[in-house]
């Protein structure tokens, strides 16, 4: 696969029922923009089917089938992801107060630092053939040590998470298992600790967290929240700085504008969320009751596959939306209306950190390594083979000279 793997899979039009590559009943495809909105905003399309009285949710269901222990599989499935209102509502009010525009903007200083000593490493990681992986060396370690610096866990432990986010990564059970048993008794001995002993992080905060409706986090709430921050907040960042890395060293006309003028970054970077987001798809939707998307009826009991790629290069929605394009939303009144963070109630919680931390990076990273070009070709790149999202297995670059 190429850099245009990047591209949407479909082209935008009506919904479609299509035959599901993994089995089970046929899918209902949904790509246009609009009707991607409509999707990811209507409650009638659940995160899951209702289990049965005592039964499985949909979600730990399928880990459990794929191998991980019953006991271990809803500090996967219990997070903000998969859940429905009410416990979305009140789980996502929980921790949207931990998870403060406050908490975040106060950590920029630190995700600068964090930048800078990952670039100030780059030379000492250049191979034999004068060239160095952004993947394994700055664009994975960056968002891993941001969000371990954020929930507060010590230095000396964050290897142990670095490999943690690999095993949970892998979808092998074998390592699946093993790790969740012991991050989640890292998380709740850690939390102990914090109840003990309060301080300004992110997990702290989480402990604190009550409602008065709703209570406090349930042990299993606690460790999936964790989880879902740490796994899906990290890969994302990660696969994002990857992305648009890529994405801006073959295409050199854009990667001159932002050299020239840094303050176009924070729209460079929506802009390559629209266009090379990690984020292909978002997660199966359920009906709970017939509705109808896009002129199509919707059958209580199937599924709805929203398309982000092919909805973030609608010509519907967007001028040219082929085209990268890091000016796109320059000027006043030009908000992103891209879906590369979902749509709606389930909106990712951390857009803003991921923002930060990738805005960070281009601008440091462009003016510490002004002649930062590929190693390889365009068409060298490889690409995990995933269906629903778009991993780089390495990025191959030459540093060229530090800036005088």
């Amino acid at each position: 696969m190429t850099l245009e793997y990047t591209a949407h899979t479909y082209p935008p039009g009506d919904p479609e029922l299509v035959e599901d590559p993994y089995g089970g009943s046929p899918v209902w495809l949904v790509t246009r923009h609009d009707d991607v909105s409509e999707v990811l905003s209507d409650p009638r399309l659940a995160m899951g089917p209702a289990p049965p009285p005592g039964g499985m949710d949909v979600h730990t269901e399928m880990l459990v089938k794929l191998g991980v222990a019953e006991h271990l599989a809803p500090y996967l499935a219990g997070n903000l992801v998969h859940t429905d209102p009410p416990d979305h509502t009140r789980l996502r009010k929980l921790v949207t107060r931990a998870f403060s525009a406050r908490r975040i903007a106060a950590l920029r200083p630190r995700v600068e630092t964090v930048t800078e000593e990952l670039l100030r490493a780059l030379p000492e990681a250049v191979d034999a053939g004068g060239a160095v992986d952004m993947v394994e060396h700055f664009a994975f370690p960056l968002p891993i040590t941001v969000i371990c610096e954020l929930l507060g866990v010590p230095a000396k432990d964050r290897p142990l998470w670095r490999r943690w986010s690999v095993d949970c990564g892998s979808m092998d059970p074998r390592r699946m298992n093993p790790m969740l048993t012991d991050i989640s008794s890292y998380i709740l001995e850690l939390a102990e600790q914090r109840r003990a002993e309060p301080a300004d992080d992110l997990l702290t905060a989480l402990v604190q967290a009550r409602d008065e409706e709703s209570g406090r986090l349930s042990d299993t709430e606690l460790i999936a929240m964790v989880l879902n921050l740490v796994i899906a907040g990290h890969e994302t960042t990660a696969h994002l700085i990857s992305n648009g890395l890529a994405a801006l060293l073959t295409h050199p006309e854009q990667l001159a504008l932002l050299r020239d003028d840094p303050a176009l970054v924070p729209g460079a970077v929506q802009e390559l969320i629209r266009w090379c987001g990690p984020a292909v798809t978002a997660m199966l939707r359920y009906a709970r009751e017939d509705t109808t998307v896009g002129g199509a009826r919707i059958r209580r009991g199937e599924r709805v596959q929203a398309v982000l790629g092919t909805a973030n290069r609608d010509p519907a929605r967007f001028a040219d939306p082929d085209t990268l394009d890091i000016r796109r939303t320059a000027g006043e009144g030009r908000a992103p209306q891209h879906v590369g963070y979902s749509h709606g109630m389930h909106y990712c919680l951390g857009a803003s950190l991921a923002n930060q931390e990738a805005e960070v990076a281009f601008t440091a990273l462009l003016a510490r390594c002004p002649g930062l070009t590929l190693a390889v070709s365009p068409q060298e790149l490889k690409w995990k083979p995933l269906p629903f999202t778009r991993v780089l297995t390495r990025l191959p670059v030459r540093l060229g000279a530090p800036r005088p």
